[in-house]
């Protein structure tokens, strides 16, 4: 007949522990004491083997080896009492009662000790609150290394490595350690961002709430949740049969960037591709996102230029795609930028493109140099400053 489920729970969690003290010779029916401050604590060789080998069984183990298994002495160790009670409790296989208010020295002393599934949660202080992050929440490709692990690996190191010269048999008073703290930074945005690694959605407010997730991102060195948050669009377009991804000029990073060299592209150019770092694993064909009336279109000279930041991340892209196409500085044709005084409304050729979306193209002129060669695919422009004045909104 089948077994009630709390029958198998007994004896999955039996099994356990017998896997557990395999690894610890402490005979499972002794009691060991062990006086932290100035309370006595009395622990049975199961409870010490259930999370064996650490410091507590490696010197019971040892006092078994050396005297009478009848004159094992007590271990002494000057530290919290109460700090303790939470480790024992552990040890004794209690369910872990921790909450978030519970300082970090509480459960970062069970790790100095060398229990290893202490290691599972670090805590972690975010201005007035305190959070347990759990270790495999960063498992995500490009989410570790990162603030986290980098902070907490230290002291979920060895002592050995964490602290010199430290010595673990004559260990009495293990170094104090504290949380990390960044007091700086909001613990709304923060919670949202932990929710995020945990792998549910998040409904994103508005390009405020957007920026404020994608700057923390930054700040704590998340590359593949910040790739996940971007505004983007991926799409298959019926007439290409082809993917397309659309993306902002801010966000393009150059290890996303690649070449379709296919037949049907060798007349025209080389078309560019993009893959989100960490998080697409084919390429789409790139689409450009550029906004905030930055774009000026030359229709006479048919040539596009650029103003603040988007020239300069423009030039930039220029050169990244220069050194993908193995093409030197001489090889490429730059992106001049000309100024041009306007006098009344009389139209000089001359549009104002408030958003745009471009087709990157990198194309090989009859001067036999290249070019990066922009194909409108939709745009949003005005041709006058009636037409801009119109658009404008009160405060």
């Amino acid at each position: 007949p089948a077994l009630p489920t709390s029958s198998l729970l007994i004896q999955a969690t039996a099994m356990s522990s017998q896997q557990d003290a395999s690894a610890c010779s402490l005979p499972t029916e002794k009691v060991f004491s062990i006086q932290i401050g100035s309370e006595l604590f009395r622990l049975s060789g199961a409870s010490l083997a259930s999370d064996a080998p650490s410091y507590f069984s490696r010197f019971f183990e040892e006092q078994m080896r050396l005297t009478d298994p009848s004159n094992v002495r007590t271990l002494y160790i000057d530290r919290d009492p109460a700090t303790f009670r939470e480790i024992a409790r552990h040890l004794q296989g209690t369910a872990d009662t921790r909450a978030a208010s519970v300082p970090w020295i509480n459960q970062g002393q069970g790790i100095i000790f060398g229990l290893k599934t202490e290691r599972n949660l670090s805590n972690f202080s975010q201005t007035r609150s305190s959070t347990h992050i759990p270790r495999d929440i960063f498992s995500s490709p490009g989410d570790s290394p990162n603030f986290f692990t980098l902070g907490f690996g230290a002291f979920f190191a060895s002592p050995s490595s964490v602290f010199p010269g430290l010595d673990r048999v004559g260990l009495l008073r293990p170094p104090s350690i504290v949380a990390p703290s960044v007091p700086n930074r909001s613990a709304e945005i923060f919670a949202e961002i932990i929710h995020l690694l945990r792998g549910y959605t998040l409904h994103i407010r508005d390009d405020d709430h957007r920026a404020a997730l994608l700057r923390d991102c930054r700040y704590f060195h998340l590359r593949g949740l910040e790739q996940r948050l971007i505004r983007h669009h991926i799409s298959l377009n019926p007439f290409t049969q082809r993917l397309e991804i659309i993306v902002g000029i801010e966000d393009v990073r150059p290890s996303g960037l690649q070449f379709a060299n296919g037949s049907s592209e060798k007349a025209t150019g080389a078309l560019l591709k993009y893959a989100r770092p960490f998080v697409d694993e084919t390429a789409s064909d790139l689409i450009l996102e550029i906004g905030e009336d930055r774009t000026v279109f030359n229709r006479q000279m048919q040539r596009v230029n650029f103003f603040g930041q988007t020239k300069t991340r423009m030039e930039s892209l220029v050169q990244v795609v220069g050194k993908k196409f193995n093409l030197s500085e001489s090889q490429l044709e730059s992106l001049p930028l000309k100024k041009r005084q306007r006098t009344g409304e009389a139209d000089d050729g001359l549009v104002m493109i408030k958003t745009g979306q471009w087709r990157p193209i990198l194309q090989q002129g009859e001067n036999g140099k290249y070019s990066l060669v922009l194909l409108a695919v939709k745009v949003d422009a005005y041709t006058s400053q009636r037409h801009r004045n119109r658009e404008r909104n009160f405060l």
